[in-house]
């Protein structure tokens, strides 16, 4: 049975200016003993959930919808029903004890104040109970007579723990519990909520922009965007493979769990105001339509316990390979099959990695997907069109591929500018001017000076890293949705190739493609990919999340590419 049902729910905050929907059409339900996380980043709308939760908004809100606790109506309660839930079956812990805790009364008396209040305790059995509770939280009893100001931060969040648990009630609401506390503080934490829901089977609503800390105690996430939930479902269903591209973002915007992997926020920022028009998310979106800037998509379900709202249906495919095969004919008159049956795909503003030794048919397989080079057999649609029938690296928002060489890739008699503009002048893309300013502006993204002295430099006097940007702007000066990086840093020196990857990727992170990149280095790709596909022999033997393939690869040829890295092993001689 549900123990908490929300219908509809709408908290709007009025203001002289605007009004700002801070809680825009909530429904979920949590059932009991169940341990629920709300994610979402600040200004998402979580912390006056909390509060409509618990009948605390002020005055000037706006609220409809339903909130049911055991199928009784909270939202029909008058203040003095309110009052007798509160602390005796619904609790919250704030996040600041500082403002939340009276700073000229000491803490115990604090702590009983609830007991007094709801169980009717004489005060010496309020101060035995507080005494356990105390012991219970991992505090000293001691400190019952001591200030707010005396305590650490996560003391003083074990206090206000206390004062949630002391009239022994059925759910518990937290909101931000960690967010000011050290790493080691957060752990206890989380051990102590852990250790009290397992041993009283407490019913919690986890409130956080802590994302790894929500799902180290959540069974199940909603994610909140805006107002509103945008994704919901099992914890590791969101973070191993996300399915709305806001969750995607923040999974990338965590440290602590992808550890290896490097940190890009999400660009944009959260709106405000009664202005918001279709999807709030998709002025931030990689792959928006033109439905989403005019119409709210409606929260939907798509099997596996998960419900999501989008347009879309979530990530899309952005290109899909179906059964490629390609074969090389060798002199002798015998043919090397060095594409064997490959089907994979690419969704929209996600990096997929492909590796493998020299010679696996990574290489070959990037031409075909570039539509360089066609297969003997199979098909690769690029938005749901056949490549071969949409010119996709001749236009905007296409397919465009960089090459590992930077020397052989732009040719020593082209200038800077002649490289670059080259796409759009055999496009005929723009006017003269045109080109020009576009050829400055890829320049710019590739942090390359587009002063004309930079670009009447040939080609041949740049060096290798120079050249390599020169050849992603010449691909960037396409906007593309799709970039394939093959090899592009393999003859780089290492402080050239962490720059260009460095750049590339939060090239990639700022204009939302999507890019396939092809290499052999498996420290790399743990740090940019989102998944990796393992290439053997021409076929793909393993394809996954970066981080499960890596570090819990399940084909023996994965074990044995990972198993060769030298990483900190040359350390150890």
């Amino acid at each position: 049975m549900s123990l908490l049902k929300i219908n509809d729910l709408k908290c709007h905050y009025r203001t002289g200016i605007n009004t700002v929907r801070a809680v825009d059409g909530l429904s979920f339900e949590l059932e009991e003993g169940e341990i629920l996380g709300i994610v979402g980043e600040s200004g998402s709308g979580k912390t006056t959930l909390a509060l409509g939760i618990m009948g605390l908004l002020p005055e000037h809100t706006a609220i409809s919808g339903e909130i049911f606790y055991r199928e009784e109506a909270l939202s029909a309660l008058p203040e003095s029903e309110m009052d007798r839930l509160r602390w005796k079956e619904i609790a919250i812990v704030f996040q600041n004890g500082m403002e939340v805790l009276n700073p000229v009364i000491k803490l115990g008396v604090q702590v009983m104040e609830p007991m007094l209040k709801h169980l009717d305790l004489d005060p010496e059995k309020a101060r035995s109970k507080c005494t356990a509770l105390f012991r219970t939280v991992g505090l000293d009893p001691k400190w019952m007579e001591a200030y707010p100001h005396q305590l650490s931060g996560g003391m003083r969040q074990r206090v206000l723990l206390a004062m949630a648990l002391a009239c022994e009630p059925k759910f518990l609401i937290l909101d931000e519990v960690t967010s000011a506390l050290d790493a080691f503080t957060k752990k206890e934490i989380r051990d102590l909520l852990f250790a009290l829901q397992e041993k009283k089977g407490y019913t919690m609503l986890i409130i956080s922009h802590d994302l790894a800390f929500v799902a180290s105690l959540a069974s199940r996430l909603v994610v909140m965007y805006s107002g509103r939930i945008v994704e919901s479902g099992p914890v590791r269903a969101l973070l191993v493979s996300s399915r709305h591209p806001y969750t995607r973002g923040l999974v990338h915007a965590t440290p602590d769990i992808f550890v290896y992997k490097d940190l890009w926020g999400i660009p944009g920022d959260v709106p405000t105001g009664d202005k918001i028009r279709g999807c709030p998310f998709s002025p931030r979106c990689t792959q928006k339509l033109e439905i989403c800037n005019k119409v709210s998509p409606s929260l939907s379900q798509v099997g596996e316990g998960r419900e999501i709202a989008c347009h879309r249906g979530g990530i899309a495919n952005l290109l899909e390979a179906k059964n490629l095969s390609f074969s090389y004919l060798l002199p002798e008159g015998k043919r090397l099959k060095a594409i064997d049956n490959v089907c994979l795909e690419v969704r929209e503003g996600e990096v997929l990695a492909i590796v493998g030794q020299t010679g696996s048919g990574k290489s070959t397989l990037a031409h075909i997907l570039a539509n360089v080079r066609k297969p003997e057999c199979g098909e690769v649609l690029f938005q749901e069109v056949p490549i071969n029938k949409g010119n996709y690296g001749k236009c905007f928002n296409g397919i465009q591929i960089v090459f590992q060489d930077p020397f052989s890739s732009t040719s020593n008699r082209f200038t800077v500018l002649d490289a670059i503009k080259e796409p759009l002048d055999i496009n005929k893309i723009g006017t003269k001017a045109d080109r020009l300013q576009r050829v400055k502006n890829a320049l710019e993204l590739v942090r390359l000076p587009g002063t004309e002295n930079f670009l009447k430099k040939y080609c041949g006097e740049l060096s290798g890293g120079q050249r390599q940007r020169v050849a992603l702007a010449r691909a960037m000066v396409m906007q593309p949705k799709l970039l394939i990086a093959d090899e592009i840093t393999s003859a780089l020196d290492v402080s050239s190739s962490a720059n260009v990857l460095r750049l590339l990727k939060g090239l990639q992170n700022r204009r939302g493609f999507a890019m396939i990149y092809i290499s052999h280095d498996l420290s790399l790709t743990l740090k940019l990919a989102d998944r990796i596909a393992v290439m053997d022999s021409g076929k793909i033997v393993e394809i996954g999340n970066a981080h499960d393939v890596m570090l819990f690869p399940s084909a023996e040829y994965t074990k044995k590419l990972v198993g060769s890295r030298l990483g900190l092993g040359c350390l150890t001689h």
